[in-house]
């Protein structure tokens, strides 16, 4: 087979024998040799120097994305922060309820005909002021159609009334995860996935717990592709027929551009069922498609008030979050999971779910020793420095959603954690500092998808006023680029395959108009993706 080699001024490696050289040899999608000029003659190669003034990096890998993010943007985007959508259109940017309210008005009056539900995302209420949308404010728009709108963190909705009767949820409804006013009326407001879940599926859908088709990953692929991602999770896949279908028919495509890694959902099966239905899944592995990890989700989201904390809880002196999985059931589940070989992930926002998991891997292990297992806490934003000792004890890895400290630093500080804790957001310094094998994402859609962003917030910590929230947790640039190639490959059991640049690894890289490592740190965000290339291939 022919071998090219890639020229680029420079071409960082995170391969310790040559961490920096000039040139990469490619034979068959895979990385044959790397050096300088040489490697030409001694390989006899094709010189492709397109690149030849840019810098050729690892491929990114995002390893807690969302492939949702090819499926969301079908409806109106509601956010507080401005977007770009995958048609390059600006979307969102809105600064209270009644802009969104306003807003979906409009998009009412272009649905086909009145009975057609209206499904909106990316909502925030802790933006404006204290102030919570209501089922009356979405009553205002209809009070016929019914009318779901998913907050940013995917943990929350807000429903009209038309919808909570359709659900059968009213005001004696005993059931967890209903927001009631002081009178005990329900406004609306929907915590959790059980009472989310049947919001869905009367509406047909929603938000992240819409069922994705091939078209949807074929959008959320070109997505990746534009930001030098190579490889990325689908960190909720519900693993039923017609999302395996249509991730197995997309990634089968000779254009698709990006590897995917799958992480099916726990709660969508039975514990006997689960384990069965992932080891059948490891069948459909290629090498643009891997399943074999497992998603638990443990608490909800500190900005919504579902993630469970420890003492002194929350600031503003909002009750404690829910449990998605009770304790009890919650470390028989990791116990099985462990016991049968499989990895976990494992959602846990704060820092008692964090803490109470971590202790659940150690028991697990006492039990059923196991090596290597990497089992992952993802998020895991406010773990403290006892918490990260406990996990490197435990041979644990943590991915830390660092574009947080930008999205919600803020908000953390003055409302949900205070101006103490709010220090230790997505602490990346102590987590490598206790041998933590570290990775940082941005939870597409939650945040949009941009490793170099990512990389930014954690080498920053800087919130939207400028304020730089817990200096001691920034990391270098070379810590921070690790966390978004080399680390999430190791926490998906991938590093061998991606990851960095070294011979037998696929040819997946991301070309950059600069040098993360070479820029002023404040300039990180702004270097410009030239392109990407997958196995070999330039996209």
């Amino acid at each position: 087979m022919p071998t090219t080699v890639f020229a680029a001024s420079e071409i960082i490696t995170l391969n310790t024998s040559l961490p920096r050289c000039t040139h990469v040899a490619v034979r068959d999608g895979r990385i044959l040799g790397y050096g300088g000029p040489e490697i030409v003659a001694e390989f006899g190669a094709t010189l492709d120097d397109r690149f030849a003034t840019k810098v050729i990096i690892p491929g990114f890998v995002e390893g807690h994305g969302h492939a949702a993010d090819g499926i969301v943007w079908r409806n109106p985007y509601v956010g507080f922060y401005p977007r770009i959508g995958p048609d390059g259109q600006k979307a969102g940017g809105f600064k209270s309820i009644s802009e969104v309210v306003a807003h979906l008005k409009a998009a009412a009056e272009n649905l086909p005909d009145p009975t057609t539900p209206l499904t909106a995302w990316g909502f925030d209420p802790i933006y404006f002021d204290g102030r919570r949308m209501t089922a009356a404010d979405l009553d205002a728009i209809s009070t016929t159609r019914l009318i779901v709108i998913g907050h940013a963190s995917g943990h929350i909705m807000n429903v009209n009334t038309p919808v909570l009767a359709a659900c059968g949820f009213s005001r004696d409804s005993n059931l967890d995860g209903l927001l009631r006013d002081t009178q005990g009326n329900l406004t609306g407001e929907l915590l959790g996935p059980a009472v989310m879940g049947r919001a869905a599926r009367a509406s047909g859908g929603a938000a992240l717990m819409r069922e994705m088709d091939a078209a949807a990953y074929r959008t959320y692929g070109e997505m990746a592709r534009r930001v030098g991602v190579t490889t990325s999770t689908d960190l909720a896949n519900t693993g039923s027929p017609a999302t395996v279908e249509a991730l197995v028919a997309a990634t089968a495509e000779p254009n698709f551009p990006l590897r995917i890694v799958p992480a099916m959902q726990q709660r969508a099966f039975s514990l006997p069922d689960g384990i069965a239905r992932i080891t059948e899944l490891k069948r459909l592995n290629t090498d643009r498609l891997h399943f074999g990890i497992v998603k638990i989700t443990a608490d909800g989201s500190i900005q919504g008030f579902t993630g469970r904390l420890r003492w002194p809880g929350y600031h503003n002196g909002a009750p404690n979050g829910l449990w998605y999985v009770a304790p009890a059931e919650l470390e028989s589940i990791v116990a099985a999971y462990h016991e049968a070989g499989i990895q976990l992930h494992i959602h846990t926002n704060g820092d008692e779910a964090s803490e109470v998991t971590t202790e659940m891997i150690g028991r697990a292990l006492a039990k059923h020793p196991r090596q290597d297992h990497r089992h992952t806490l993802q998020h895991c934003q406010m773990a403290d420095a006892a918490t990260f000792r406990r996990m490197a004890s435990f041979g644990m890895c943590v991915n830390l959603f660092a574009n947080h400290i930008y999205y919600w630093g803020e908000q953390h500080r003055a409302i949900t954690m205070g101006p103490t804790r709010a220090l230790r957001l997505d602490a990346c310094a102590t987590a490598l500092e206790a041998g933590v094998p570290l990775a940082i994402h941005s939870d597409t859609p939650v945040t949009p998808v941009d490793p170099l962003f990512t990389m930014w917030c954690a080498v920053n910590r800087l919130t939207p006023t400028g304020r730089v929230l817990g200096e001691g947790e920034r990391i270098s640039p070379a810590q921070a680029l690790r966390a978004v190639t080399l680390g999430p490959a190791y926490t998906l059991k991938l590093d061998h395959l991606i990851g960095s640049i070294d011979v037998g690894k696929f040819a997946d890289f991301a070309v950059l108009d600069s040098n993360p490592l070479a820029v002023a740190p404040e300039a990180i965000k702004d270097i410009g993706v030239h392109a990407t290339v997958l196995g070999g291939r330039v996209f």
